[in-house]
């Protein structure tokens, strides 16, 4: 079921072409900064890959993939959820190197995603994935990271403040780091969400760190799949968003399972039988290098950046009537 939320705040700096123009901007601009801070080159990505591999993300285990038949191949094909497996699989395949990495524009249909002013059934981020060492395998190396990549959305608003003055969102740099089960021994009577929308209002840009697991309540936090994230070692990047007054999800990401995490996790998970696939078995004797890596929302990103209160403003997607009417109430030009 769709809902739209009404803006808190909604200042409108940007008509619809000045817009258009400004997302090209932003989209160029991050991309070069974060492609230097990670040592990232860019790739070209699959938009469906076979079922047969295991290379889809599952996120929680119950959204269903667009699936079709190719007929040359006599084999299924699924439009992709995200890269988070097949990133991992074309850094072993394309000979890269401990420190070295990849990000690619990745395009998804989410058939099953509830649409509101910050989901939508297209999805567009950046997906990146570099290579790391076993001894880059801790909270400290994750969160090093996480540093730079605020840091490069920091400078991308600057820099696109110089063209668009009039905007007056602002960020902040220093990150507050959080663990699931902080939070959750932190805010007891609150929901998970509501629990995001909480710390984020209080410290701005937070990391939430260690999701998949069950907490102490007897509940996750949030879902994922047990086999790319190490759920010891990941975790959600938030900025407070003022025109919604909440949080806002920019990228999850995290350091991928090794053979140990990937045990572990397909047992709580209840997903032993993914060991037959080609992937899991690569990963499991050892083919497949230890890396990081995640995705980075490109339409919330602008979203976030040109001060838009719904999604629809910077992507081209499809919407119920219930949601162009109160868009249009509300003041909100839907692309």
């Amino acid at each position: 079921m769709s809902y739209t939320i009404r803006p808190v705040w909604y200042p409108k700096t940007l008509n619809i072409y000045e817009t258009q123009t400004a997302i090209g901007k932003t989209k160029r601009i991050f991309q070069d900064k974060l492609a230097q801070v990670l040592n990232l080159k860019r790739v070209t990505a699959p938009l469906f890959v076979e079922s047969r591999m295991g290379l889809n993300d599952n996120l929680n285990g119950v959204e269903r993939a667009v699936t079709f038949d190719i007929p040359e191949t006599q084999s299924m094909a699924e439009i992709v959820h995200s890269l988070a497996k097949w990133k991992r699989l074309a850094l072993h395949q394309y000979g890269f190197s401990k420190g070295e990495g990849i990000y690619t524009d990745m395009n998804a249909i989410r058939r099953d995603e509830t649409m509101d002013n910050l989901h939508s059934i297209y999805v567009d981020q950046w997906d990146w994935e570099t290579i790391i060492g076993e001894e880059d395998r801790n909270l400290d190396f994750l969160k090093q990271t996480v540093r730079g990549i605020v840091g490069a959305i920091c400078d991308t608003l600057d820099e696109i403040k110089k063209d668009y003055p009039n905007l007056t969102i602002s960020l902040c740099r220093d990150v507050t780091f959080i663990t699931s089960q902080e939070l959750e021994d932190k805010y007891p009577e609150n929901t998970a969400k509501e629990r995001e929308n909480l710390i984020a209002k209080e410290h701005k840009t937070v990391f939430i760190m260690q999701i998949g697991d069950v907490l102490k309540s007897g509940k996750k936090h949030d879902g994922r799949a047990p086999d790319y994230d190490d759920w010891k070692l990941n975790g959600d990047l938030l900025f407070y968003n003022p025109m919604l007054d909440s949080a806002l999800e920019i990228s999850s990401m995290g350091i991928r399972v090794d053979q140990k995490a990937l045990e572990e996790q397909l047992i709580k998970a209840g997903c032993e039988d993914r060991k037959t696939l080609p992937f899991h078995q690569m990963l499991l004797d050892g083919t497949l290098p230890l890396t990081m890596g995640g995705g980075i929302g490109q339409s919330r990103l602008c979203m976030l950046l040109l001060e838009k209160a719904h999604v629809g403003e910077v992507q081209v997607s499809v919407w119920d009537k219930n949601t162009r009417k109160m868009a249009e109430e509300y003041g909100m030009n839907l692309l």
